[in-house]
């Protein structure tokens, strides 16, 4: 291998997923700047690499040093030094405070640094409080750096550097030779395959017990993301051996046999699914066995409300509000406030909202104290708005605590006598038990959701289960309203959700609200996406393209895929030099950004959309508002965030959009399902279009079946109910 010493001049990309990085170096005995590629994490500009790899002749982009092995050494040029004091590495130190630091001593600044920071206090702008903040920043660097070396050493990208350091803090070396399957449960994005391969790299036997067990662990995990609370046995051991490679079925047995025995798995055989040897991870089996119990505990307890006195009072309502229920919606109304729980299900245009503010109305007439929730913020705030009444996530009403737990829970209850949760679709097994673990027994439980749309991000299927079950009175509401009929939009919905191809709004813009673009030609739907957006929605239907128009697609990837869309969109909608590069994201000021987990100390939730007003590299801070609300991150925290311009239809659940945009294209087939394109519809509320082709449209309409959840609630309810 040839070696080159090399100074960082400027960043042409980095993956903050693998740690891969393209850069522009100053390399000894080069002349000029060359180019330098391979995984070499989160590198600043003006730092100084010790590099081994070879010279390569790319066919597009010429002479590359391909790096094999790194070690980074502070710079020794003062150029150097002031580029990475200045590349927002070290809080409190920017551009300016750089030039000063380095206009006061030279070459020596980064030695000051190191031994004797209190000189940094003759540097006009250095004050206490400053200097604080600079010198833990400066030592977290360094401790980043020696887990950096540790971790290259063990062939992991560097780039997790510092959400291991966040998460392990000083001791994170010895927490990683302690147990390094860790990693795959504590730091998102580093998978088993990861973590196993530092482990081997640390002697651990390749048929050792914790391993097997940590794959089976993992594989239970990762089944959990994708909806399953337990997995058939020995489709779970197939999956286990596949991940693992040379090892034998029995030994992935006998882990499995010792999970159980350390009561970390249950086994269980479910007759009425027909399947033996069910496995689930054990929160999960006690998550769906206490929500069965709690939901029959509370169905069944006595809160008895006079159906005279309701009646009454809904009569006198509907001549307050002058209007006049329908006979399928006062029953719901009824059914509603007199049976302790209760689901209102239906499709657009079936008159859910008005059940639910009758609802509200009536609860409050009789002197009930009422709380309103939802999944996410947005879908929080349109459940306020359709009611008049306040509403909050479930999070926040439940008063959650970024330590662990929340506020109200089995010892301390919610104060409520009524309970009403929106979008009851998106909750997963886990959130709902600790709803009902919140709530007295003597409290009523409204759910509302609309059960052909997708099931939740998490593990369970808690709507259609309960649905299934016939255990919890409903009301099933299949009328479309009169008016809700003159939206194409929502007559299109009922199509889409008996297996009919969609048509066309037969009005002319800007009357029209929905259309279905027929169109095989990717390169041209990406055209049309991106004229729609800019062009011709915000011209014709006077509508703001970074506000009010929302692109869907199933798929991260292709051509039109999220990760492209938004590249193009951006720079169409927000042109202008890039603020903060992570990967293939490129932010800036005014970017429309989604935030793409729970973030509990933040307050902020996976969906959540928000912009950025702000960059402070001094500070390595970036400033997002979330509707009103300014919410601070950490330059090395990005991976939360992704440009939201376009997003998954999954991710949209909750949010309603004035206009939504979406392709149907056959390479997101994986994916096509007939829930996913009826929920990205119904995320519209003035116009919809729909571009793709014919064929896709049908492989989406007739795949119903693809999405099935191991899960065993439908059951136990009825069970529970005997």
């Amino acid at each position: 291998m040839k070696e080159i010493k090399a100074e960082v001049i400027s960043l042409t990309y980095t993956n903050s997923n693998n740690g891969y990085a393209i850069a522009r170096v100053k390399a000894s005995g080069e002349p000029g700047q060359v180019t330098v590629c391979g995984y070499m994490g989160n590198l600043v500009p003006g730092e100084t690499l010790q590099l081994k790899g070879e010279w390569k002749e790319h066919p597009k982009y010429g002479r590359q040093f391909m790096v094999q092995e790194f070690e980074q050494v502070f710079p020794a040029s003062i150029s150097g030094i002031k580029r990475y004091l200045a590349s927002g590495m070290i809080k409190g130190v920017g551009p300016v405070m750089a030039g000063k630091m380095v206009a006061a001593f030279g070459e020596k600044v980064l030695d000051i640094l190191d031994s004797d920071p209190d000189r940094l206090l003759k540097v006009e702008g250095i004050g206490v409080k400053k200097l604080d903040k600079i010198k833990a920043s400066w030592s977290q660097q360094r401790e980043i750096r020696n887990l950096m070396l540790f971790l290259q050493t063990y062939e992991i990208p560097t780039t997790f550097a510092a959400r291991i350091y966040r998460k392990y803090g000083g001791e994170a070396v010895q927490q990683l030779k302690d147990n390094p399957y860790d990693l795959v449960y504590d730091i998102r994005g580093i998978g088993f395959k990861t973590a196993d391969r530092m482990a081997i790299k640390l002697g651990l036997p390749p048929n050792s017990r914790e391993r097997l067990q940590a794959a089976i662990a993992y594989q239970l995990f990762s089944l959990g993301e994708q909806g399953h609370l337990f997995y058939p046995a020995q489709e779970l051991l197939e999956k286990v051996l596949e991940l693992l490679g040379e090892v034998s079925l029995d030994d992935v047995q006998a882990a499995l046999d010792s999970l159980v025995e350390k009561k970390r798995v249950v086994v269980q055989d479910l007759p009425e699914q027909g399947i033996t040897r069910a496995v689930y991870l054990s929160y999960y089996y006690k998550v769906e066995q206490d929500l069965a119990q709690r939901l029959c505990s509370m169905s069944t307890h006595p809160a008895a409300l006079s159906g005279e006195k309701v009646e009454a009072g809904l009569e006198q309502l509907e001549r307050q509000e002058r209007i006049r229920l329908t006979p399928e919606q006062r029953q719901a109304v009824l059914d509603g406030c007199l049976n302790k729980t209760f689901v209102i299900t239906g499709g657009p245009g079936t008159g859910k909202t008005t059940i639910t503010r009758m609802l509200v109305r009536t609860f409050s007439a009789l002197g009930l104290k009422i709380k309103l929730a939802a999944p996410t913020g947005r879908a929080a705030k349109r459940l306020s708005q359709a009611t008049g009444a306040g509403a909050a996530t479930i999070h926040r009403m439940l008063g959650f605590n970024p330590s662990g737990g929340f506020e109200h829970n089995e010892d301390n209850k919610l104060k409520a006598d009524a309970v009403i949760v929106d979008e009851v679709s998106m909750l997963d097994a886990s959130l709902t038990v600790q709803l009902l673990r919140a709530l007295p027994v003597t409290c009523r439980l409204v759910m509302v959701g609309d059960v052909n749309q997708l099931p939740a991000v998490g593990p369970g299927n808690v709507l259609k289960d309960i649905l299934d079950s016939e255990t919890v009175p409903r009301a099933v509401l299949t009328s479309i309203f009169r008016q809700a009929r003159q939206s194409s939009i929502v007559v299109n919905a009922h199509r889409l959700n008996t297996g009919k191809f969609p048509v066309s709004s037969d009005k002319k813009p800007p009357q029209a609200d929905f259309f279905w673009v027929q169109q095989d030609d990717l390169a041209k739907i990406q055209e049309l996406i991106t004229y729609m957006v800019c062009q011709r929605i915000p011209a014709v239907y006077n509508l703001d393209p970074l506000k009010d128009i929302q692109v869907l697609t199933p798929m991260h990837k292709g051509d039109v895929g999220t990760a492209e869309l938004n590249r193009l969109l951006q720079d169409r909608l927000n042109p202008g030099p890039d603020a903060v590069v992570r990967g293939y994201r490129r932010f800036r000021v005014r970017d429309r950004v989604l935030q793409m987990r729970n973030n509990y100390e933040k307050d902020v939730y996976n969906g959540d959309l928000g912009w950025i007003r702000e960059v402070n590299l001094e500070d390595s801070e970036l400033m997002v508002d979330f509707d009103g609300r300014e919410v601070v991150y950490d330059l090395d925290e990005l991976d939360e965030l992704t440009l939201a311009y376009a997003v998954s239809v999954h991710k949209s659940q909750g949010s309603e959009y004035p206009a939504v945009i979406m392709p149907v294209v056959t390479q997101h087939y994986l994916l096509l399902q007939r829930n996913l394109i009826y929920t990205g519809l119904t995320r519209a509320r003035e116009l919809a279009v729909l571009i793709g082709s014919s064929k896709a449209m049908g492989m989406g309409l007739r795949s119903t079946g693809a999405s099935r959840r191991y899960t065993h609630l439908r059951y136990r309810l009825q069970k529970a109910f005997e």
